[in-house]
């Protein structure tokens, strides 16, 4: 059972890569030699089971070409480290840079999956010191990671968190430092319980951290948006049944439409 209409399914949606990238991104392939706004972010930006995912929206309704540089489970390392996107955010006239979770970036004390950023991959040692008692075989994403630490001491789950929080600041500072055009940064903001500690999207992210980058780019768009699931978002999305629980967390063709006009409004004093 389909719950898009005709025999669409989310394995139709084509991805794309593009010059030396590894990274495969929200597709068609789209042409760089004309004036483009670039949209980076993960799977919410990406529209994960969506036939139109809002950039594609926004550029109906601004008439200029939105290239959707977003990837399923994608986080800030996901651009970081990679200098063919990069440079495609740093060539277009605006940059709407999704703020991401906190957790899902190679760091001090863990390194994640380069282009699943969700994915633990190993302890450095400055955790295997910090928590001699554990045994980080067992982990494979990092939000299971974190919940597991701070259940078991909080005071030393601390210090890891003031660390993600400044190291995100600081590498947000310094890829935007990068990009030439104006910059929009988008905070959507969601609850996503999965029965841990961090219901609140995207993790680890605050107002305070916000502040800090609020001098270096042109706006922020704050929209706090609700789950397919939550807001009875499922009808039009390209999901089978068996696909049906993963779709109700991800953000539904509405709520996709939604973000769409709130950010193409604001960009309109942008350009």
């Amino acid at each position: 059972m389909s719950y898009a209409s005709g025999n669409a399914s989310q394995t139709d949606v084509e991805l794309c890569r593009y010059g030396t990238s590894k990274l495969p991104v929200r597709g068609p392939e789209r042409p760089l030699n004309q004036p483009y706004l670039a949209f980076l972010g993960s799977t919410e930006v990406y529209g994960r089971f969506i036939d139109t995912p809002f950039p594609e929206d926004v550029e109906a309704q601004l008439g200029m070409p939105c290239v959707n540089i977003a990837a399923v489970n994608g986080g800030l390392d996901s651009y970081f480290f990679d200098p063919t996107l990069r440079d495609m955010a740093a060539g277009a006239d605006v940059t709407v840079l999704q703020v991401m979770g906190a957790q899902n970036m190679s760091n001090d004390f863990y390194k994640v999956h380069p282009r699943r950023n969700d994915r633990f991959l190993t302890a450095h040692p400055q955790l295997l010191a910090h928590y001699p008692d554990v045994d980080f075989t067992e982990f494979h994403f990092n939000r299971h990671l974190l919940s597991r630490l701070e259940d078991m001491d909080p005071a030393r789950y601390a210090v890891l968190r003031d660390h993600l929080q400044s190291t995100w600041v600081a590498r947000m500072q310094e890829m935007i430092d990068g990009f030439d055009g104006e910059i929009v940064l988008l905070w959507l903001r969601y609850n996503l319980n999965l029965g841990n500690g961090f219901a609140q999207e995207p993790v680890l992210v605050n107002d305070v951290m916000i502040q800090n980058l609020r001098p270096l780019v042109t706006d922020v768009i704050e929209l706090d948006v609700a789950t397919a699931g939550e807001a009875d978002d499922i009808k039009g999305m390209l999901v089978e049944q068996t696909q049906l629980q993963t779709a109700q967390l991800m953000i539904g063709p509405r709520e996709q439409h939604r973000i769409a006009c709130s950010v193409a409004e604001r960009l309109q004093d942008v350009l």
